[in-house]
């Protein structure tokens, strides 16, 4: 009697192996088919890129689509701006005809200069440049053209002083951007960061670019002629960023070039 009960007791152990370890690969099975799921879920699900509203007084409405993936940290500069409310209240203060239409600038003059608080919401007074995302800085990955429509950041010119300064200047922007109302500027692509492009209200950004335009109140003393500046206002009420829940973080920065200290140290002088 007793062998026969470990003869059963035997089976019955060797039958509840064996349901374990059916269990077991049931649950690998089940784990590995999520996981592949998920796999194939990220892979073939296309990401949200950001979504731009701006809204141009007595103009109507613009949006544009940016585009992370092209230049990551411009997109975060703007979007930080933006959500921020830095644009909020400022005007495109140069209309340049069959070229491009430029705003973002805290004077409204193109004089103004990018602070920390801008990105923080505080009272941090510092300047800041970010890196230009784009071929002629090193920055591969950036293949936009400035195309009709394309969206990019403003930068100085520090070339026109010295050849040398080329790295200075394609890291000079900060807040101000230029859209392109033409195709006919495309060989200035790879030399500004361009990061979207206008999806919805061409014909508003179309319309902004025949407005009438007139020297800068200054040209006498600053010498520069070009008939840049609207005659009215052009006001940008308000642009807000949908970024379909992504939080794009806060941008690196950079201390930007200062062209007086620099010109002042060709010359063994301090500022």
């Amino acid at each position: 009697m007793e062998e026969n009960k470990n003869i059963e007791e035997t089976k019955s152990n060797e039958i509840l192996k064996k349901i374990m370890m059916i269990v077991v690969i049931i649950a690998l099975i089940a784990i590995l088919g999520i996981l592949c799921a998920g796999y194939v879920k990220k892979a073939t699900t296309k990401v949200q890129n950001p979504i731009v509203t701006m809204e141009v007084e007595d103009y109507g409405t613009i949006k544009m689509e940016l585009y992370p993936e092209k230049a990551p940290n411009t997109v975060a500069n703007f979007v930080k701006l933006a959500n921020n409310g830095f644009y909020n209240g400022l005007k495109f203060h140069r209309v340049v005809k069959d070229f491009m239409i430029q705003g973002g600038d805290s004077n409204g003059d193109g004089t103004g200069s990018a602070k920390l608080k801008d990105l923080n919401q505080n009272d941090d007074e510092t300047e800041y440049s970010i890196k230009g995302e784009m071929k002629a800085n090193k920055f591969e990955k950036n293949d936009l053209n400035l195309t009709e429509g394309t969206v990019a950041m403003a930068r100085a010119d520090y070339t026109a002083y010295s050849a040398t300064l080329a790295e200075e200047s394609y890291n000079s922007a900060g807040t101000q951007f230029f859209i392109m109302t033409t195709d006919k500027h495309t060989n200035l692509s790879g030399y500004y960061a361009g990061f979207g492009k206008v999806i919805e209200g061409m014909d508003i950004v179309k319309k902004i670019s025949e407005v009438k335009v007139k020297k800068a109140d200054n040209s006498e003393q600053t010498g520069n002629t070009e008939e840049s500046v609207p005659k009215k206002d052009i006001k940008i009420k308000s642009v807000t960023v949908d970024t379909f829940g992504i939080d794009y973080g806060m941008p690196e920065t950079m201390t930007p070039f200062n062209y007086m200290n620099w010109l002042y140290s060709q010359y063994g002088m301090s500022n």
